[in-house]
C-alpha cells in the first residue's frame, strides 16, 4: 500500500529522495574531517566543541575545502549519470555506460579514490570486463556507498533494482558480502523513500539482520573501517539510535576510520527518513554548490525514470 501511495504523491516522493541524495553528501563533507581517525582522536581534537565533531569544516587528511565531498558522492553522480544517459540513448541500464561513467569519474582524477574501486576501473580499461572473478579482497563499502541513484531509478521494479544493484557493484566489487549489503540496504532505503514508517523498517532490518547475521549491530562491536560489515553494523548502529538527522549522521562520523563513507550511508537513510525540506540549513549551506545542484537536477531526473517506467 506505502508502495502505490508513495508513487501517487511525487511532491513527497521528491521531497525524501532529494533529502536522500543531499543527505549522502553532507555525511561524506562532514564526515571526511575525521577519517582514519579513532575517536579518541576526534574527542581530542575537537574538545573545545565538547569533544564531538559536528560541524562541516573541510581539512582531514585530504585536506578538503569546507563542503568539499569526496568519492561517496562524486561516484554516485557518476553512477546517476550513466543511468539517465542509458534512457536517452535507448539503452536502459546498460552496465558498459556504468562502467564508461567510473572509468571517465577516474580519468577526471577526483580528490579520492579507494583501492578496490581503481583495481576494478583498471581491469575494465584493460580488458573491458565489467565485473572480475569472485575476490576475498573485494569485500570493502565501495559498491555500497554509490548505489543511491540505482534505487531511485529503479522504484517501483524490484528485478531492475537487483539486477543493476548487483550489475553496477560487481564492476569494481565481487563479493557475497558486498553483493548482500548492496541489495539490503537498497531495499531499506527503497521502504523509506516510499513512506514505510520506524516500526516497518525496524523489522526490515530485523529480518534481513536474521537473515545475515554477519551484519548484526546489537551490540555495537565499535568498527568503522571500509570493510562492508563494519560500515554496515556503524550506520544501522547510528541510523537506529535517533530519529534526529543530525544525531545519527553525528554519531556514525565520530566513529572515525572510514567516517566519510558511514557519514554519507548514514545520511542517505536519515536524509530519506525526514526529506529535504528538514535537513540542518547551517549543513546545507556549506555543501559545494555545484554538487548541490547536480544532485538536485539527478534526484528529479531519476525519480521521473522511475514514475515513466512504473505500472
Amino acid at each position: 500500500m506505502a508502495h502505490n501511495t508513495a508513487l501517487k504523491s511525487p511532491q513527497r516522493l521528491h521531497d525524501r529522495t532529494l533529502g536522500a541524495y543531499l543527505g549522502l553528501a553532507i555525511g561524506d563533507a562532514l564526515g571526511a574531517t575525521v577519517e582514519f581517525m579513532i575517536p579518541r582522536e576526534i574527542a581530542h581534537q575537537f574538545a573545545r566543541d565538547g569533544g564531538v565533531h559536528r560541524n562541516i569544516v573541510g581539512g582531514g587528511w585530504l585536506r578538503l575545502s569546507p563542503g568539499q565531498v569526496t568519492d561517496d558522492t562524486t561516484m554516485s553522480l557518476a553512477l546517476g549519470e550513466a543511468l539517465l544517459k542509458s534512457a536517452r540513448t535507448a539503452r536502459p541500464f546498460d552496465t558498459a555506460l556504468i562502467a564508461d561513467a567510473f572509468l571517465a569519474w577516474w580519468r577526471s582524477k577526483p580528490v579520492d579514490c579507494g583501492d578496490t574501486c581503481r583495481r576494478g576501473i583498471v581491469r575494465y580499461l584493460r580488458d573491458g570486463s565489467l565485473h572480475g572473478p569472485q575476490n576475498e579482497g573485494d569485500g570493502g563499502n565501495g559498491a555500497l556507498m554509490r548505489n543511491l541513484p540505482v534505487v531511485i531509478a529503479t522504484l517501483g521494479d524490484e528485478r531492475a533494482f537487483e539486477e543493476v544493484s548487483i550489475a553496477q557493484a560487481r564492476i569494481t566489487h565481487h563479493h557475497p558480502l558486498s553483493d548482500a549489503a548492496v541489495l539490503g540496504l537498497g531495499r531499506l532505503l527503497r521502504s523509506i523513500l516510499m513512506g514505510a514508517d520506524t516500526h516497518t523498517t525496524g523489522h526490515f532490518i530485523a529480518d534481513w539482520i536474521q537473515q545475515w547475521p554477519r551484519f548484526s549491530f546489537q551490540p555495537y562491536p565499535g568498527r568503522a573501517s571500509g570493510y562492508v560489515v563494519d560500515t554496515v553494523q556503524t550506520v544501522l548502529h547510528a541510523f537506529t539510535s535517533s530519529d534526529d538527522f543530525e544525531e545519527a549522521v553525528v554519531t556514525a562520523v565520530n566513529r572515525g576510520e572510514d567516517a566519510d563513507t558511514t557519514g554519507a550511508i548514514t545520511g542517505m537513510l536519515a536524509g530519506a527518513r525526514c526529506g529535504a525540506l528538514a535537513l540542518p540549513p547551517r549543513w546545507l549551506r556549506r555543501l559545494d554548490r555545484d554538487v548541490v545542484r547536480a544532485i538536485t537536477y539527478q534526484s528529479g531526473a531519476l525519480l521521473s525514470l522511475a514514475l515513466d517506467r512504473a505500472p
